[in-house]
């Protein structure tokens, strides 16, 4: 089979033909066949906590989501959810109405954009991107403008200057992710009161990815653009389980934003999943609920990892951009005398026995990410240790 019909048409459309197969899958395939330790995608080895999961397994004992859930998502969550943008950031949703559960993030940024682009529409993303964002993008006809995040002082940075210049007349939408997924930079007060200033003069709409609220490091502080004056009306807010609560699997994510907006989004998502994860989120709506000392003591360990596997990748030569979110670090290989990601991340399995994700797919402009390579460190802390020494002895 060539994938081509008779007529020589290809069997993918052409908006998603650009794709192909993600790099994750590419990575994590390389990683079974070569027993190398795992750090390219962004998944915890071991399991959130212990009464969350006995939650989930009440639920299905009890029959609580084991048939179809209510559409916006079950009563529950909906109201946690409310509550936790409340008590953490002073931002007061309507359970009923602004808020709607979804199939984890990656289905409320296609829910979005699907819903609120038209073939043509330009959407500002910046780059590095997560990589559905560009294929979401493409499936609802948008055009996508990237502004580069470029490294400065040890870290990445957002030009203000260059985002201004990128809005055009036909820009419908800035798609806005912090803390931010590969760089782990995080947008500052001052930076964030610059993008929303710059929305509301030119009428945009906003999706923000905020799937990393929980995880900041070092003293930033995460602030949600909603917040900002002028934008809670015109903001669609991302947030996610997966992340915060260490079960990726489950898939539970939601949309906060004004009735308007939540209905167009949902008017996508039921043509989607429709509906997901019954029971799963039950146990999320208590997983919000959690004490602060869970997140705090969440958001320690992951410093401390983080801090493992920096050292460990400074010491095997790699420059090093330490992130003050996520849990994802990225390096500038060419310290090592390399500098092709693709080509340093496929041979890197058989040479250290580790895997890691080149950056440049995460850019429209492969040149500009090309000696970047992106380790996750959300692993068991003697994982990471093994990971840091086997780099160090391949160098």
């Amino acid at each position: 089979m060539t994938g081509m019909t008779s007529s020589e048409r290809p069997f993918l459309n052409r908006r998603l033909a650009e794709f192909g197969t993600t790099i994750f899958a590419e990575m994590s395939a390389l990683a079974v066949s070569t027993g190398s330790i795992n750090l390219g995608q962004g998944f915890p080895d071991t399991d959130g906590p212990q009464e969350i999961r006995e939650a989930a397994v009440r639920a299905l004992r009890d029959g609580r989501g084991n048939q179809y859930p209510p559409g916006p998502g079950v009563p529950e969550l909906r109201a946690a959810v409310s509550a936790h943008q409340e008590r953490r950031y002073a931002l007061s949703y309507d359970p009923d109405t602004e808020v709607l559960v979804t199939a984890g993030a990656t289905e409320a940024i296609a829910a979005a954009l699907l819903a609120l682009l038209e073939p043509g529409d330009e959407v500002i993303a910046f780059e590095p991107y997560y990589d559905s964002y560009a294929a979401c993008i493409a499936m609802a006809g948008g055009t996508r403008v990237p502004v580069t995040l470029r490294p400065h002082e040890g870290s990445f940075r957002l030009d203000l200057d260059e985002l201004r210049d990128a809005v055009t007349d036909r820009t419908r939408l800035l798609l806005v992710n912090t803390p931010h997924n590969p760089t782990g930079t995080v947008l500052t007060r001052e930076e964030l009161a610059e993008i929303a200033k710059l929305a509301v003069e030119r009428d945009l709409l906003v999706v923000t990815d905020e799937v990393y609220e929980h995880l900041v490091f070092d003293g930033a502080e995460h602030v949600p653009l909603a917040s900002f004056p002028g934008m809670r009306e015109r903001t669609v807010t991302i947030g996610s389980s997966g992340k915060t609560f260490s079960f990726t699997g489950w898939k539970v994510g939601w949309v906060t934003a004004p009735p308007a907006l939540v209905g167009a989004v949902r008017s996508a998502k039921q043509f989607l999943t429709y509906v997901a994860s019954g029971p799963f989120q039950y146990a999320v709506a208590e997983a919000l609920a959690l004490p602060d000392s869970y997140f705090e003591a969440f958001r320690a360990d992951m410093l401390a990892k983080r801090d493992v596997l920096a050292a460990g990748l400074a010491e095997a030569g790699f420059e090093v951009f330490r992130p003050q979110g996520t849990y994802f670090i990225t390096t500038d290989i060419r310290p090592l005398g390399e500098s092709d990601g693709f080509a340093f991340c496929r041979a890197l399995p058989e040479r250290a026995g580790v895997v890691a994700i080149p950056n440049a797919v995460f850019y429209d402009h492969r040149e500009a990410g090309a000696p970047f390579v992106r380790f996750a460190f959300c692993k068991q802390t003697q994982v990471l240790e093994e990971a840091a020494k086997r780099l160090k002895a391949a160098w």
